[in-house]
C-alpha cells in the first residue's frame, strides 16, 4: 500500500476477508464431500482481484505457480499418506477444493500479505508454523484433512514443504514489476 495507490484500505480488506470467505467456503464444502464450494468462492474471488488489480498479469502467474506449488506440498502430502484429503477424487493429486485454495491465497501476495516480501525469512516463518495450523483448522474444524498417526509427520511435511513455497511465491511476487496506474 502507498501513497500511489488510490484506494489501499479497501482493497487490503477485501483481500484480506475474500481470501478467508474462500478458505471457509473450502473447508466447510470439503468436510461435507462438496468440490463446488471451493471452486464457486475461489472463482468470484480471484475475478473481481484481478479486476481490481494493480497488475493482474503478475497475479495469473502468481496463481500458475501456486497451483504447481500445490502439486509439490500437497501433493507429497497425500502421497507420503502423512496427509489425507476429504473429497479427494484423484489419489495424491491435489484436490480442486486444495487448488481453489493455493489459487485464491496466490491473490493475496501482493495485497494483503505483501509484507511477507519483506524480509526473507517471513515467508520460512509463516510457512513452516501458521500453514500447518490452518492444516489443523481444517482437520479439527470441519473434518476437510485428516492425519495419520502420528499427527506430527503430516504437520512437519506441510510445514518444511509450505516454507520453501511461500518462500518461492514471495520472491515471485517481489520481481513482478507493476504495471503503470494507467494500463
Amino acid at each position: 500500500m502507498t501513497k500511489d495507490d488510490p484506494a489501499p484500505h479497501w482493497r487490503f480488506w477485501v483481500n484480506l476477508l475474500g481470501n478467508q470467505g474462500v478458505w471457509l467456503c473450502a473447508v466447510a464444502g470439503a468436510g461435507q464431500g462438496l468440490q463446488w464450494p471451493a471452486l464457486l468462492s475461489a472463482s468470484v474471488y480471484i475475478a473481481s482481484q484481478l479486476l481490481i488489480s494493480r497488475n493482474p498479469r503478475g497475479d495469473v502467474c502468481l496463481v500458475l505457480l501456486a497451483l504447481a506449488c500445490a502439486f509439490g506440498v500437497d501433493g507429497s502430502a497425500a502421497a507420503s499418506g502423512t496427509v489425507l484429503y476429504s473429497a479427494a477424487p484423484w489419489g495424491w493429486i491435489p484436490p480442486p477444493w486444495i487448488l481453489a485454495l493455493w489459487a485464491s491465497f496466490a491473490m493475496t501476495l501482493t495485497t494483503s500479505m505483501a509484507f511477507l516480501q519483506r524480509h526473507w525469512l517471513l515467508p520460512l516463518v509463516f510457512g513452516l508454523l501458521l500453514a500447518p495450523l490452518a492444516y489443523i483448522s481444517a482437520s479439527r474444524g470441519f473434518s476437510a484433512v485428516q492425519f495419520s498417526a502420528p499427527a506430527w509427520h503430516g504437520i512437519t511435511l506441510l510445514g518444511a514443504t509450505w516454507a520453501t513455497a511461500l518462500s518461492l511465491l514471495c520472491r515471485v511476487a517481489r520481481r513482478a514489476p507493476l504495471q503503470p496506474a494507467g494500463r
